[in-house]
């Protein structure tokens, strides 16, 4: 886990104050990229009380160290049971999207799936060639890779 990084509370604070100032944006995002029958009531509002759980819990700590869940700016290691190999996703907002160097925005298909399971979880992830189970193995802080991200782009 990533514990240098001591901004990472105020990450959180900040997905937030996004959300709410581009749910209207976000709201048609999800929207158009999430099937009628996948879509989740309340999407952003679930979302909302988990990071605010999560703040909540750790607000006598500097730093958010141990992430129970997915949550945007977390990166996430899932295990493919039938291929026995490990692959890391950065989950991002939609702007930081780079799937071939693994950030991946919450709003695709693979994102939505994969945000707020816990450790140790496992489920069948959906994919264009059919389900295939997977283990959510490690989660960790992985807010420093999009601010480097984001400024490997504007480089």
């Amino acid at each position: 886990m990533n514990h240098s990084v001591p901004q990472n509370k105020e990450d959180f604070v900040q997905q937030l104050v996004y959300i709410d100032e581009n749910i209207k944006e976000l709201t048609n995002l999800y929207i158009s990229s999430t099937p009628v029958q996948e879509r989740v009531k309340h999407f952003f509002n679930i979302y909302t009380l988990e990071v605010e759980e999560l703040l909540k819990e750790n607000s006598k700590k500097k730093v958010i160290s141990a992430f129970p869940k997915v949550y945007i700016g977390t990166k996430v290691t899932v295990w493919y049971e039938e291929d026995h190999e490990a692959e890391d996703y950065t989950i991002c907002l939609p702007e930081q999207s780079d799937p071939d160097s693994g950030f991946i925005s919450f709003l695709t298909p693979v994102g939505k799936q994969l945000l707020l399971k816990n450790i140790g979880e496992t489920l069948l992830l959906k994919v264009p060639t059919g389900e295939v189970p997977v283990t959510i193995k490690e989660i960790s802080y992985g807010g420093s890779l999009l601010m480097e991200q984001k400024h490997t782009k504007e480089a």
